[in-house]
């Protein structure tokens, strides 16, 4: 019997030791390690690749967005398995689109959850209902979801300071409209950057004005 090597990435330690407990009663699932964030997750993966990943979207600060495309960047063999309490259109397609294999629900049994990581762990897709019902809904009419900040999961102080930048203003000026340091406003423009898959403050002012985060 083939033991299926599987990963947990979330940031509350007691979902993750839910979810381990549930996997070490399953013969055929060995879940090898859990991270909280994207730093623990990207150490863990050189030393040992899963063949399924279970990941949230909101990692704290953090997006499952961005560490979705580092992960299958550098392993495209590992599954990646969403599990999460977002429901919107947006964040279901935009995860698919960007190669996770499987989205479910965090509300959906453990049955259900054992069914999803056999199912993607032998390179098919598995979507719970609800996703099922979304990704009908838009193929059926040709849309898709309207864009939002949603897609890229930003924080409220993030989007404060894209709305800011795309306004012109100066890393000294954001930080007194924000009653911040220099040195965070800094690293918040660092961690949008990456977040947005951007390369430069041109690329940020363009999803802004995209996004509707600017009034210019």
């Amino acid at each position: 019997m083939k033991m299926i090597k599987v990963a947990i990435v979330d940031d509350h330690k007691m979902f993750r030791d839910g979810v381990i407990s549930i996997l070490n009663e399953v013969d055929d699932i060995n879940p090898i390690w859990s991270a909280s964030n994207s730093k623990e997750t990207l150490e863990l993966l050189n030393d040992q690749i899963p063949d399924v990943l279970m990941m949230d979207l909101s990692l704290g600060q953090e997006s499952g967005f961005t560490l979705t495309s580092q992960i299958l960047e550098k392993y495209q063999e590992i599954k990646i398995l969403v599990l999460s309490m977002h429901h919107e259109d947006s964040y279901i397609i935009h995860i698919l689109e960007l190669g996770a294999r499987g989205y479910m629900l965090k509300e959906a049994g453990s049955d259900e959850m054992i069914r999803a990581i056999r199912v993607v762990s032998n390179g098919d897709t598995y979507y719970s209902k609800h996703v099922s019902d979304v990704l009908i809904k838009h193929i059926s009419s040709g849309t898709r979801p309207k864009s939002t900040t949603a897609q890229i999961d930003l924080t409220k102080r993030e989007i404060e300071i894209l709305k800011l930048i795309a306004e012109e203003f100066s890393n000294p000026e954001i930080a007194d409209m924000l009653y911040i340091s220099v040195r965070t406003v800094d690293t918040h423009r660092r961690n949008l950057l990456d977040k947005l898959g951007v390369k430069n403050t041109a690329g940020m002012v363009k999803y802004a004005i995209k996004h509707g985060i600017t009034s210019s």
